[in-house]
């Protein structure tokens, strides 16, 4: 599965009726089911999502399927047969389905969210940009940081890494603990010489979530600057401990980091 793909995937919030997941403060993204409609099509599409995310496709399709015909006008569905489209490589099915959902719901900002990232894969950047920031704008969303954060990274992918920035610092004013856009700041803060800047962003980033790979060489390069020496064998130990056969790791060797 596509690394991008996949974790557009488990981004996802789905709010159905009783059952509620926020993964958005796990670094997810949204699909929030904010209209009401019969139990059959909320039931089929709440399977729909959990074989998407197994990748399980082929079943993730006959119950999207099943949740069109009891309820043909309920937007969600057609928010995630984009994702399952996307994911099939599909584009053109993918952004019929997008449109469709924003045909029915036209300011729900998790299909925004989800079009912005499909524009984004597609190199439609200012597109991508103005739905992000649509989606952020939408006074009934209670993530508008996500939003944001998508937008940045959307345009730090293209070398815009100052407007990239821009939306980064905004995202944190809502929301300190974002962790997407807390390790991007410690990357942008990295490259642009501010050592300490950049080591305070990741002291915050870990306050929320789980070092990776990419977090923990940040740490060695970073700790590396201010001359710690015990803190860069702390960081290079859980890198080859918890992630030997990331390229991280690989980097190590060809550095001779210790």
């Amino acid at each position: 599965m596509p690394l991008l793909i996949q974790k557009m995937i488990f981004m996802l919030i789905v709010v159905i009726t009783l059952s509620a997941c926020n993964q958005v403060r796990s670094s997810n993204q949204n699909i929030r089911v904010s209209q009401t409609t019969s139990k059959i099509a909320t039931a089929n599409l709440d399977l729909g999502i959990e074989y998407l995310k197994q990748g399980a496709y082929e079943n993730a399709l006959k119950n999207l399927e099943k949740a069109k015909k009891a309820d043909p006008v309920y937007a969600p569905i057609y928010n995630v047969f984009g994702l399952l489209y996307q994911q099939l490589g599909d584009t053109k099915k993918s952004e019929e389905n997008f449109k469709r959902a924003l045909s029915l719901n036209k300011n729900d900002s998790s299909t925004l969210n989800n079009y912005s990232n499909f524009l984004c894969q597609q190199n439609r950047i200012e597109e991508a940009e103005k739905k992000f920031l649509k989606a952020a704008s939408n006074p009934l969303y209670d993530s508008p940081e996500i939003a944001i954060t998508n937008a940045g990274l959307c345009l730090s992918k293209n070398q815009r890494e100052r407007d990239a920035e821009k939306y980064f610092r905004q995202a944190l004013e809502l929301n300190p603990r974002v962790p997407q856009a807390l390790i991007k700041m410690c990357e942008i803060s990295y490259n642009q010489k501010e050592i300490l800047t950049s080591r305070a962003f990741l002291q915050r980033y870990h306050e929320v979530a789980r070092h990776t790979p990419r977090s923990l060489w940040l740490g060695i390069q970073i700790e590396q600057q201010l001359g710690n020496k015990d803190t860069v064998s702390s960081y290079v130990l859980q890198l080859k401990n918890n992630y030997p056969e990331s390229q991280e790791a690989k980097l190590l060797d060809l550095s001779r980091i210790q």
